[in-house]
């Protein structure tokens, strides 16, 4: 296939990346011209995808790495760091923010370009890592040093292709591929196709270890990838099973496709309430919808959060023998959260059978009897039961009766979303929820194939 035109669309045009190079410059300049005025001993780099010339169209945004020596304490790496990048930010108007990662990095907005401005240690190789950022110099490093201009293409080629089947980002909310790995891909195999053509025979655990270290037997993720710069480290940790498995499949839907292009561009959906709404009616279950205010905090914490709420809220269904048969969760990421449950069984009848023990054991049936009623039990198989009134025979009450102060303990739900989810909940039409997720919801596969 002939990928010119696709890279003509995705790739940044030589005025962008003039611009993005003259821009990223300036900030070196400044910084390097402060740090020797004010006699701060730290290397400045322009890391990321940018300096490696594998950023996306409309997607340079500017990474800035600071790096201390190591002798300088966390304290004062901080401090300093932040210090210097508020003054950066400052001396070309920008907008600043704080952001937290294994500590404190600056985001602000100069001339429509997304910049962070991130303090780290400067070090030779992963032995010396003080924290995770640390490695990021060293990544830009190989990768520019291993990545042809052609193989950057290439990388472009791979992003694109898992943006749009939905395997890109390395972020919890996605659980995909980093932009780092995508780049030791191709590093592997030369080109996209290749990448996908040796991606559709892939197992649970397959192994890259471009460096040959020999350490891959320390980790059991489904994808390791031995990152070049510090053999101890995963680059495919944050991978999920899913998003794995999804990948080989698209590779291999692409490789048998007759509409390759398509998978290179959004899909065209129309999205139409009254059909979606139809489609979960035709497709029959209980929905129950759940919304609550959105608390402030980090996205790459809400997302977790939102998880580990949802999953457990489901498994104290099930064993109240409400049956959910799928569920998702949803966040406009900036006002409010939704969960949505579809139940196979949301009513139950009022009474459930407690089942006692074995009649061959005469103790324990004694005990049960007594405490029971002997007039109430009787035999199911070789166990002694009686029939115990249900405390909720109603799923929606069920979830009432946990979204409060004195009961929310029963599931485990994000230190930030307790507070908010008891405050804030309330039962939601699903005609109220945002029809993109809905759409997702009913076809989740739709990314994956064309």
């Amino acid at each position: 296939m002939d990928y010119e035109a696709i890279l003509n669309d995705i790739k940044p045009t030589k005025e962008e990346q003039d611009d993005i190079d003259a821009m990223s410059d300036k900030l070196v300049s400044f910084l390097n011209e402060t740090c020797e005025k004010e006699e701060i001993d730290a290397k400045i780099a322009v890391v990321g995808s940018v300096a490696k010339h594998t950023a996306l169209k409309g997607k340079s945004d500017i990474d800035i790495f600071m790096a201390f020596p190591l002798s300088v304490s966390e304290e004062e790496l901080k401090d300093t760091g932040l210090k210097l990048a508020h003054k950066c930010s400052d001396e070309f108007d920008g907008d600043a923010s704080h952001h937290f990662a294994s500590h404190p990095y600056v985001t602000t907005i100069i001339e429509d370009y997304e910049v962070d401005l991130v303090p780290c240690y400067s070090i030779e190789d992963g032995s010396q890592l003080k924290s995770a950022v640390d490695r990021t110099i060293l990544h830009t490093r190989y990768v520019k040093a291993n990545l042809t201009p052609e193989g950057a293409d290439e990388v472009l080629l791979l992003k694109k292709f898992m943006d749009m089947t939905g395997t890109y980002g390395s972020e919890f909310k996605v659980g995909g591929f980093a932009g780092y790995l995508c780049e030791l891909l191709i590093i592997k195999y030369g080109s996209f196709e290749e990448t996908l053509r040796q991606a559709s025979e892939w197992k649970y655990g397959h192994v890259i270890d471009l460096e040959d270290y020999g350490t891959a037997k320390n980790f059991k993720d489904p994808l390791v990838v031995i990152d070049p710069t510090d053999k101890n480290r995963n680059v495919g940790a944050a991978l999920t099973l899913t998003k794995y498995a999804e990948f080989i499949q698209s590779a291999r839907n692409y490789l048998s496709s007759d509409n390759k292009k398509d998978y290179f561009y959004p899909l065209t959906k129309k999205l139409d309430k009254d059909h979606i709404l139809d489609e979960f009616e035709k497709r029959g279950g209980d929905l129950i919808a759940i919304k609550f205010s959105m608390p402030d905090m980090p996205l790459d914490t809400l997302y977790p959060q939102l998880k580990v709420t949802t999953e457990s809220l489901v498994e104290k269904l099930t064993d109240a023998e409400f049956n959910v048969f799928d569920y998702g969760y949803w966040s406009d990421e900036e006002s409010e959260c939704i969960i949505l449950l579809v139940m196979a069984s949301s009513k139950l009848n009022n009474v459930k059978v407690n089942i006692g023990p074995k009649v061959f054991i005469k103790k324990a049936c004694d005990n049960f009897t007594n405490k029971y009623g002997a007039e109430n039990c009787y035999i199911l198989n070789d166990f002694l039961v009686h029939n115990q009134k249900r405390e909720f025979a109603d799923a929606i009450d069920y979830i009432s009766y946990i979204f409060t102060t004195e009961h929310i303990g029963l599931i485990k739900v994000g230190k930030n979303l307790k507070k908010t989810i008891i405050n804030s909940y309330e039962f939601i039409d699903i005609a109220d929820i945002d029809l993109e997720f809905l759409d997702d919801f009913l076809n989740p596969g739709q990314y994956i194939s064309r």
